[in-house]
């Protein structure tokens, strides 16, 4: 007959007269698991080998197996109770298994891994604010502006001239454009705004751009002129007048009088 280890299921087959009708305790040769085997186990080992009508001889390795295996169980000072037959255990799969680290928790992890990406994020930041333009102004807020026109403008003055003979008074407004793109860029017109002391909005208009194109640290100053300007004006904010300005475009000056 053919018995088989329920832990690890190695097999070995014996002559079932070994083990007698009322069945037996032994021991598997490979992994020390003890089981027992029952009289319908050992009836039904019977019943096979006379439908074979042969006698099976014992390969001399398996008696070995088997011997060391009811041995280790007449040996044995305490022998478990016996317990019905289960089927093998699945082996696992060979190969290293992964280690988890100590502490790290998803939301950990997914803090890792945002404050990984942070750096290159900001080295990225034009093409991030070309597809989000609304993350200018968060760049803006920890010191990494982004210019996405390629054209900044520096040097803001505005100042009064007052009123001669016929001339009446008129606001000057003069500033450099300056090229910071690696390729040339085209330059847009300006829109400059009059505000009051309270930072409303009085007064609008257009500044034609001094060239159509600057090229990389190229410079080109402009200057544009009001008469009559508001007298309740108190500032001057100058940026770029198409609609994909960006509050990094913007510059304020304050009117001299």
């Amino acid at each position: 007959m053919l018995i088989a280890c329920p832990s690890c299921a190695s097999e070995y087959r014996i002559d079932a007269s070994k083990v007698g009708m009322e069945g037996r305790s032994v021991r598997c040769a490979a992994c020390r698991e003890t089981w027992f085997i029952t009289p319908a186990d050992v009836l039904a080992g019977h019943e096979a080998e006379l439908a074979a009508q042969t006698e099976t001889e014992t390969d001399p390795l398996a008696d070995a197996a088997w011997e060391e295996a009811t041995a280790a169980v007449r040996n044995a000072t305490d022998v478990p109770a016996p317990k019905a037959r289960q089927s093998a255990k699945p082996r696992k799969p060979a190969g290293k298994a992964r280690r988890a680290i100590p502490g790290l928790t998803p939301s950990l992890a997914f803090g890792l891994t945002i404050l990984a990406a942070i750096p290159l994020v900001c080295l990225a930041r034009t093409s991030v604010v070309r597809a989000v333009p609304q993350t200018a102004s968060l760049f803006a807020r920890i010191g990494l502006p982004v210019n996405v026109r390629g054209i900044e403008i520096r040097d803001v003055v505005a100042f009064s001239n007052p009123p001669e003979d016929d001339s009446p008074a008129e606001l000057v407004i003069e500033g450099d454009l300056v090229g910071v793109a690696r390729s040339d860029a085209p330059v847009a017109p300006l829109s400059v705004e009059i505000r009051d002391a309270g930072g409303r909005t009085i007064r609008t208009f257009s500044v034609s751009p001094p060239r159509a194109v600057l090229a990389a640290s190229e410079t080109a100053r402009f200057r544009a002129s009001l008469p009559s300007p508001p007298a309740a004006g108190r500032a001057v904010v100058l940026r770029f007048a198409d609609g994909s300005a960006t509050r990094s475009d913007a510059k304020l000056a304050t009117a001299d009088r």
